[in-house]
């Protein structure tokens, strides 16, 4: 049904395109005979070739796990308090990009307050047409450069967060992990749930090491604490562990080709794909594409389509 699903939608794109050029062939013809309907017409023309950019660009979007849907994992770098305020921040710019998509949703599967302010780490599971292969522009360090609220001599301060873009495996992909590799963390959680979340270790953590396909040993850690019970935790943190996994060995086919090296830099200066700029002026910049934009606040309330456009035209 999803791959049916996924046929229609370009089935239905196509036709409306065809609409837009039988309407626009009307339009000449009308004012070929005398009317006036230049609005309509330039309309239509403008209307047709965002339509048509949007289909090719999505048609860029043909690597199999593109259609999938993605987890994004949010992990602050060195610095404490200001780079966990930096974590939220992104947190926030990644849940309001999928409510301004229509079409996406987001599920917040794991969240871990900061000491002071900010978050210790985040997982979101987003599902949509192409999630992952929107979201996977995104995999690699971020930088923030501002004066920090969290400094009383309002100094200048750098930050960096770590973003990992993972497709959400289903029952199309066959991932046998040993149950012997796999320890389980229960604790404490918070959410809904009621005053259970109190009482009961809710929350489940999942840790497998064992051997990939290129014959190094990983350790992967899955957690989950958003669902009501335990059972449901522990299932939600199976599929998150078993796509972490996938991933490294997605990772692993496609190193020669270099198409993840952002995910392997480190937290640290030089390693960011993307710089956002506070102070002395306003800019967000993209170093992997060169694309820039000085509206920084419509970047943080969401608005990153532009750079992923232009990280997905440049890969392709």
């Amino acid at each position: 049904m999803q791959d049916l699903n996924h046929e229609k939608s370009w089935v239905s794109q196509w036709d409306q395109l065809d609409e837009r050029r039988q309407n626009i062939i009307l339009f000449r013809e009308i004012t070929a005979e005398g009317d006036d309907v230049a609005d309509e017409f330039n309309e239509e023309v403008a209307q047709l070739k965002k339509e048509i950019e949007d289909l090719e660009f999505k048609n860029m979007l043909d690597e199999p796990d593109d259609k999938r849907d993605a987890l994004l994992t949010i992990n602050p770098g060195a610095g404490g308090t200001e780079s966990q305020d930096w974590a939220e921040m992104l947190y926030r710019m990644y849940i309001r990009w999928t409510n301004v998509n229509e079409g996406m949703e987001a599920t917040v599967l794991e969240y871990q307050p900061g000491d002071v302010a900010g978050i210790k780490s985040a997982t979101i599971e987003v599902k949509g047409n192409f999630a992952y292969g929107y979201l996977k522009a995104e995999n690699g360090v971020h930088r923030l450069v501002r004066i920090s609220p969290f400094d009383s001599n309002a100094r200048r301060h750098t930050s960096f967060c770590s973003v990992f873009v993972t497709p959400l495996v289903d029952d199309t992909i066959e991932i046998d992990l040993n149950p012997d590799d796999i320890e389980m963390q229960r604790f404490h959680a918070g959410g809904k749930g009621g005053q259970n979340v109190n009482k009961v270790e809710t929350g489940v953590r999942l840790i497998w090491t064992g051997e990939l396909s290129n014959g190094k040993t990983e350790r992967v850690v899955a957690e989950c604490q958003q669902e009501r019970s335990q059972l449901q935790n522990r299932e939600k943190a199976l599929v998150m562990l078993k796509s972490r996994v996938y991933d490294h060995e997605k990772r692993i086919k496609e190193e020669h080709k270099n198409k993840l090296e952002s995910s392997k830099m480190k937290n640290e200066w030089g390693s960011q794909i993307r710089s956002y700029v506070f102070h002395p002026y306003n800019m967000v910049k993209d170093h992997r594409t060169g694309y820039e934009t000085s509206s920084v606040d419509a970047v943080m309330d969401g608005d990153i389509d532009e750079f992923i456009k232009a990280y997905l035209m440049s890969d392709a």
